[in-house]
């Protein structure tokens, strides 16, 4: 049997993308909106269904995230949104409106995908609406398919929310099962027989004894619902041995555990086979787009030793972490292509792993995608266009000069503060300004060769010109280029790299319509030229004020991309961090002052276990500090993190040895600029004031509360104002007023210390 823990669901051209964006618009109604929805939702089921794949799921789809499904479906939305009804409701807790902040925002686990944190009340009433799921069964059964449902996990959504009155949520977990146990008398109602898999990742994270006691409550409960309801529990991205203990003594159908970022979870497979439970067995790759060795899987399999007739052969986790397809990739060196597995490729991979493995004969089509497979995986060891001598030795022969910065941040600072001249308080952005219409079509004109490099150069210089006298006019006191030349923070750069290629369609999504298209690093990894310089020493030299650089750094870089399986990650992470460098060095020699190395990426990257946390630190860290060794004592290098929690990493943020670092506070008050003030943080901190990722201008006296609330916890002479995020999803209409409104909150707030 074949299964797949979910599917990408944006649509393999990003038509829900470009739907919800229309919606949101008013280009297009509702009805509109549904109907491209269920178009995409009715086209992935057919796929799956083609390819084979016996457990497909239904409600792994949505229009902006699950967490918010499941809030909805759990009827526990938050009250400030209950004046709003349906739809409106829904967005409004994803994006905000005038009325409404959105949720707060952070990343699942350690992917790039976001989530939406649910806001859970002492004592919070929960109300099952089963609209969704009911409607999306119908939708498969309609296709002649018998889907599994899959459901966010009550251990999950609690250990995943947050308390309203500083409450755990996991307290809530006799009321939330109450409710589980309602929608699964509903589901049961359904059909003869139906299959849920509840999602339960948070039993990978170190679990606590309080979390393990809430499981065992939750599936002994949900396990006797109803005769006819098959319970699988999916986990995902690391081992989940101490969910297994328990979960093989409940009344579930089988336990679904990921074999290839979880190498630990071999240690539970004599328990489940003893439990007689079904083993969904994660062996291809959900989140990484490398083609599996499918005789390798077919042998590991084996090596289990439990009754081939209770495995399931299954992805690791949803799919939803991968593109769609590689045959819309025309330009992708062939090579290259060959060594890679997509969305609906891995399908095949998964049905032809699970024929060999149970000794079944392959049909005419399975039999030429394993000869395929088999040819890929010997040229991909051979290849020489991956190997490189001089990056090898360069990494290899690492003087310490070449390591670290030669100051200590408090001299740094002080250097810096009598070149740079600024103001307290100083006012800056994150790097972005809007890409409209206009620049989108100026960079895709270019590429396809429709305008030439001069015409793309001085349009591009138009759009510097135009933000630096926004900028200026508003009153910042630290400038941007707009990054109007970039498609993305991390396509950008990896486009200039070499041992780094990309695809056409290889679009993967990060939230509700913010879809991203990620790197492949498949290479020894190096800067052959410039890649950002031309456009910063243009843009300082049309202002007398100070012009930030702006480039990603190493760790994000990596996070963010597709990376190879065939090194060591610690070779790569360097490898691209001497790339950085070299820009970092390009650009303090061309006068520029303020360099961002951002690393908006570092936290998502921690494992999800306590035992391995350290050695990713160390390699993070030396990664950043190889990426920011060449700047000067006077140049002072910046670095942003995005939705993190950082009370437990301010050591290793400490020891990246940034001079300023900014971070996302507006939808999190001072809970997240609370761990730099505990942690007697030296170094200097940009706070954001507002929400960059909903349409709402905050007013003057909105910004200065949020202001005075962080000064509240950090001092003036150490603090950054800034917006959380870059600008580059938003209109100019919206930024204009309120950077306006930034700058004179804080001017008004200055004027206020210094009478003090």
């Amino acid at each position: 049997m074949t299964y797949i823990h979910g599917f990408p669901r944006i649509g393999e051209k990003r038509e829900l993308k470009f739907a919800l964006e229309k919606y949101w618009s008013g280009q297009i109604e509702i009805d509109e909106l549904q109907k491209v929805a269920k178009e995409l939702r009715n086209r992935h089921l057919k796929y799956q269904k083609e390819a084979g794949v016996d457990f497909i799921s239904v409600n792994d789809f949505s229009f902006y995230d699950n967490m918010i499904d499941t809030i909805v479906m759990l009827g526990c939305e938050p009250k400030e949104y209950l004046d709003l009804s349906g739809i409106d409701r829904y967005f409004a807790m994803a994006r905000g409106d005038k009325d409404h902040k959105a949720l707060p925002m952070t990343k699942w686990l350690n992917t790039n995908y976001h989530y939406f944190v649910p806001q859970i009340e002492p004592k919070q009433e929960f109300k099952p609406n089963l609209d969704k799921i009911i409607a999306e069964y119908s939708e498969a059964k309609e296709l002649k398919i018998k889907p599994k449902i899959n459901i966010i996990g009550p251990v999950t959504f609690l250990s995943f929310s947050r308390g309203t009155k500083g409450n755990d949520p996991l307290d809530e977990i006799k009321s939330a099962v109450d409710a589980y146990m309602d929608i699964l008398k509903i589901i049961s109602k359904l059909d003869d027989k139906v299959t849920v898999q509840f999602d339960e990742p948070a039993l990978v994270k170190d679990p606590t004894k309080k979390m393990l006691d809430a499981l065992k409550f939750a599936y002994e409960k949900l396990g006797n619902v109803a005769e006819n309801v098959d319970i699988f529990i999916s986990t995902y991205f690391e081992h989940a041995l101490e969910a297994v203990d328990i979960l093989t003594e409940c009344n579930i159908k089988g336990i679904g555990l990921d074999f290839i970022h979880g190498p630990k979870n071999i240690n539970a497979v004599k328990k489940i086979a003893k439990s007689g439970k079904i083993l969904v067995a994660g062996v291809v790759d959900g989140r990484n787009i490398w083609i599996s060795d499918i005789d390798e899987k077919v042998k590991f399999l084996n090596s289990l030793n439990i009754d081939k007739d209770r495995v399931y052969v299954a992805s690791s986790c949803s799919l939803l972490h991968v593109p769609y397809t590689l045959k819309y990739e025309e330009k992708m060196d062939k090579n290259i292509k060959s060594w890679l597995a997509f969305a609906l490729e891995k399908l095949d991979e998964i049905k032809v792993i699970d024929k060999l493995y149970k000794n079944e004969p392959l049909n005419e089509e399975e039999k030429k995608i394993y000869e395929a497979n088999k040819k890929a995986n010997t040229t991909r060891k051979t290849s020489t266009q991956i190997h490189s001598v001089d990056v090898q030795n360069r990494l290899k022969n690492l003087k310490d000069s070449e390591k670290q910065r030669d100051t200590n941040a408090e001299d740094r600072l002080k250097i810096q503060h009598e070149v740079l001249k600024y103001p307290i308080l100083p006012t800056t952005t994150i790097g972005s300004f809007p890409q409209t219409v206009e620049v989108r079509k100026v960079r895709r004109d270019f590429k396809q060769g429709l305008i030439s490099e001069n015409e793309y150069k001085s349009k591009i210089k138009e759009f510097i010109d135009y933000c630096i006298k926004v900028q200026e006019d508003v009153g910042l006191d630290v400038l941007v280029h707009g990054e109007f030349e970039r498609n993305d923070m991390v396509e950008y750069f990896g486009e200039m790299l070499e041992g780094v290629t990309f695809s056409q369609n290889g679009w993967v999504q990060s939230y509700g319509s913010r879809c991203v298209k990620p790197p492949i690093i498949f290479g020894d990894v190096s800067r052959p030229e410039p890649m950002t310089l031309e456009w910063i020493t243009y843009a300082q030299s049309k202002t007398k004020k100070i012009m930030k650089g702006m480039l990603t750094g190493p760790v994000t870089m990596l996070n963010w991309s597709f990376v190879r399986d065939d090194l060591p990650r610690e070779n790569v992470y360097k490898q691209m961090a001497l790339a950085i460098a070299d820009e970092v060095r390009d650009l303090q020699e061309a006068g520029i002052k303020i360099i961002q190395v951002d690393e908006a990426a570092f936290k998502e990257g921690y494992p999800l276990r306590n035992e391995n946390r350290s050695e990713y630190e160390r390699v993070a860290v030396e990664s950043f500090k190889i990426s920011t060794a060449p700047a000067r004592a006077e140049t002072q290098i910046h670095t942003h993190m995005c939705y993190s929690d950082f009370n437990d990493i301010m050591d290793t943020i400490d020891a990246m040895d940034a001079d300023v670092i900014s971070i996302e506070t507006a939808r999190n008050g001072n809970r997240i600029l609370e761990a730099f003030k505990n942690y007697n943080y030296q170094k200097e901190v940009g706070a954001g004031v507002y929400d960059i990722h909903s349409p709402r201008v905050p007013s003057v006296e909105e910004i200065e509360k949020e202001i005075a609330d962080r000064l509240s916890v950090f001092p003036a002479g150490k603090l950054w104002i800034n917006p959380d995020c870059g600008l580059k999803t938003r209109k100019w209409e919206e930024v204009i007023p309120a950077l306006t409104n930034m700058v004179t909150a804080t001017k008004s707030v200055r004027k206020k210390i210094v009478k003090l």
